[in-house]
């Protein structure tokens, strides 16, 4: 099976270049002021002109306004958002109905309850499934037990995120789920906050042209 790959989290502009030379499917960047990898307030949306059609900008939002969230996404013609917060299934359709691509994301520990997810079907484009844990959302390299996924059923394509890198790979190659669409990644593959390692990004993309 051939998995997509979304690289997460930067804001440096010829960083940003060389991600986007790797082509990748989804490149996000992220619109939280708390985060260590906000991009900033004065954050150029030429920084983003470098990424060719092939690679879909999301922006990363959590709790955020949504007419905000509309206003970031036309200033910088991202082609998805990336909802990490409380955000009702009603505002991801709302977004989606205008279209704008919807992720969910969700943060997934042993008491997790996936039911949550059934209200959201058909109102979002892809669930992230992300590692839950304390002071924040997501970038904080850490997995959460794979074996969960086998209590998702529903028919709504996701990507897994959380402490994905070049050792576990394999592994999620392992993971023999048909709604697996792809992966995540973001802190494991950084030389620092935001700034990510084009070398370790590129074996990614070889290993992944092995699936």
């Amino acid at each position: 099976m051939k998995l997509l790959w979304k690289v997460c989290g930067m804001r440096d502009e010829q960083n940003i270049k060389d991600v986007a030379a790797l082509q990748p499917d989804f490149m996000g960047f992220i619109f939280f002021k708390k985060s260590k990898r906000f991009v900033g307030d004065d954050f150029d949306a030429q920084s983003l002109h470098s990424i060719l059609s092939k690679t879909k900008k999301v922006g990363v939002f959590v709790n955020e306004d949504p007419e905000v969230v509309r206003s970031i996404v036309s200033k910088y013609k991202l082609d998805f958002v990336q909802l990490h917060g409380h955000e009702s299934a009603e505002e991801c359709n709302s977004l989606k109905e205008s279209g704008i691509g919807v992720f969910k994301a969700f943060a997934v520990d042993e008491d997790f309850d996936f039911s949550i997810l059934n209200e959201y079907q058909g109102k979002v484009d892809y669930f992230l499934f992300d590692t839950k844990a304390k002071g924040g959302f997501g970038g904080h390299g850490i997995t959460f037990d794979w074996s969960l996924l086998e209590q998702y059923s529903l028919k709504t394509p996701f990507l897994l995120a959380g402490g994905i890198d070049l050792r576990n790979i394999p592994e999620v190659k392992e993971l023999n789920h048909k709604m697996l669409a792809g992966i995540d990644v973001n802190s494991k593959f950084e030389i620092e906050p935001a700034f990510k390692n084009i070398e370790m990004l590129r074996d990614l993309k070889g290993q992944l042209k092995l699936f």
